[in-house]
């Protein structure tokens, strides 16, 4: 193990034999830190912390900080991050308001700069959080989400898997899954289907989540019968997420945003511009274009 004389690690922290700890860390009791992981410096992991293995902590990062909330009081729950996460500078994860419960990382993501993760948020795997992305309490971002720089996510609302949000978009209804969120809007503008094709997602697959996207945003019937077609339509498969999730929702689901319809109308750059001379008529001036 490799500490740093600078850096004051807890005799009563777990730490894999081969892990790197870099100067000005300080790792409270009761941390677990799995094999592989890598410490830069300024690193602050709190009680109740545990840690996968072969995470790569940047400088500054802040893991098991006491919620923002202000009910809390007492003893909080803790944090449980998987393996193989990146965590870049100045990036935050909160404990969990209560003992009971934990907030949660999985596997595989990218947490960037000064992202932060607050109390009892659940994020899973191969996710991408980032530059100042923001999730309040209890958010719940599902796999292969990727949310971009500056996005704000209510509390209590989810973002579906394979999810792709634009930058500085505010969310504050649940984010279905697979879809494209205009950052400068805030709304629905399509599947993400630059996202699934990376994934490598079959094309049968993609053709029955487009069908699924179909029946949720282009039906004005009754939200329980648009629930219950796809749940009989597509019963099976990545589509059946759409039913899954949905039928979930407490706060509602970000909406479709709508065209216009108005053609924007082009002048020819090289139509010349009409001038204006006062025509004499007497007592009267008028004016004519020339």
């Amino acid at each position: 193990m490799k500490i740093h004389p600078s850096s004051i690690v807890s005799p009563e922290a777990i730490i894999a034999p081969d892990v790197e700890i870099g100067p000005f860390c300080i790792i409270e009791p009761g941390v677990k830190i799995g094999a592989g992981c890598r410490l830069s410096a300024r690193i602050s992991i709190k009680s109740g912390v545990e840690l996968g293995e072969n995470n790569l902590i940047s400088e500054g990062v802040v893991l098991g900080g006491f919620p923002q909330h202000k009910q809390v009081s007492g003893e909080t729950g803790g944090v449980v991050i998987g393996s193989g996460n990146i965590f870049r500078e100045n990036a935050t994860v909160h404990c969990a308001m209560y003992p009971e419960n934990v907030t949660r990382v999985g596997n595989y993501n990218f947490i960037m700069v000064n992202a932060h993760i607050a109390h009892d948020c659940v994020v899973g795997s191969q996710t991408v959080l980032t530059n100042n992305v923001m999730l309040a309490g209890h958010v719940i971002v599902e796999d292969r989400a990727v949310l971009s720089g500056g996005v704000a996510v209510h509390q209590f609302c989810r973002v579906g898997m394979y999810a792709m949000v634009g930058g500085t978009a505010v969310v504050v209804q649940d984010i279905p899954p697979f879809v494209t969120v205009d950052g400068g809007t805030s709304q629905v503008v399509g599947l993400n289907s630059i996202g699934l094709r990376r994934a490598a997602i079959p094309n049968i697959e993609v053709q029955r989540i487009r069908q699924a996207y179909d029946v949720l945003y282009s039906s004005v019937r009754p939200w329980k019968k648009i629930l219950a077609e796809l749940e009989e339509r597509f019963p099976e498969g990545l589509a059946s997420h759409f039913a899954v999730f949905l039928s979930d929702s407490k706060r509602g689901f970000v909406q479709e945003r709508r065209k216009t319809g108005r053609p924007l109308k082009l002048v020819p750059a090289e139509a010349p511009a009409a001038r204006l001379e006062v025509a004499d008529s007497g007592e009267d001036h008028a004016l004519k274009a020339v």
